[in-house]
C-alpha cells in the first residue's frame, strides 16, 4: 500500500521523504542558533555553513521567523551579512532584537553590529573570514 504525500504548494505531491530532510534541516539550523553564546552574533549565512547547508542563508531566515512568538530559541542573536539588523527601522521586531541584544551587552551602532567585536567567529572553512581578516588574526 503505498504511503500517502502531503500536498506542497502548486499542488506538487511531496514525498515523506522530503518531509523528512525538511525537518532535519530545520533542526540543524535551529541547533546552531542555539549554540550562538550568550552576548555574541552570527549571520545567516554562518548559520546555514554551520547547519550543513551553505549558500541558504534565505532558509535559516524562513525557519526563524517562522518561529512561535513563545519560542526560547536565541533568534536575536542572527544578523544579515556584514552585521546588520535585518528588520526595517522602526518595526517591533527590530526594536525587540535591539532590546534583547542591549541585554546581553551588544552594542549595535547605526543598525550594525561590529562583527569582529560580537561575532561569533566564523565557520569552519570560512573563505569570507580568511580572506578579510586583519593581519596576525
Amino acid at each position: 500500500m503505498p504511503s500517502k504525500a502531503a500536498p506542497a504548494r502548486g499542488g506538487v505531491q511531496r514525498k515523506p521523504a522530503d518531509l523528512a530532510l525538511r525537518e532535519q534541516r530545520l533542526a540543524a539550523i535551529i541547533a546552531v542558533v542555539r549554540d550562538v553564546p550568550r552576548g555574541r552574533v552570527t549571520t545567516y549565512g554562518a548559520v546555514a555553513v554551520r547547519a550543513g547547508l551553505p549558500r541558504q542563508a534565505r532558509l535559516v531566515g524562513k525557519v526563524l521567523a517562522g518561529l512561535p512568538d513563545n519560542s526560547d530559541v536565541p533568534w536575536h542573536r542572527v544578523v544579515a551579512a556584514g552585521g546588520r539588523i535585518a528588520f526595517p527601522a522602526g518595526s517591533p521586531a527590530r526594536a525587540r532584537q535591539l532590546s534583547r541584544l542591549g541585554r546581553e551587552g551588544v552594542d549595535v551602532a547605526r543598525g550594525r553590529i561590529d562583527l569582529a567585536r560580537s561575532g561569533w567567529g566564523a565557520p569552519p572553512g570560512d573563505l569570507d573570514q580568511w580572506l578579510w581578516a586583519p593581519p596576525g588574526g
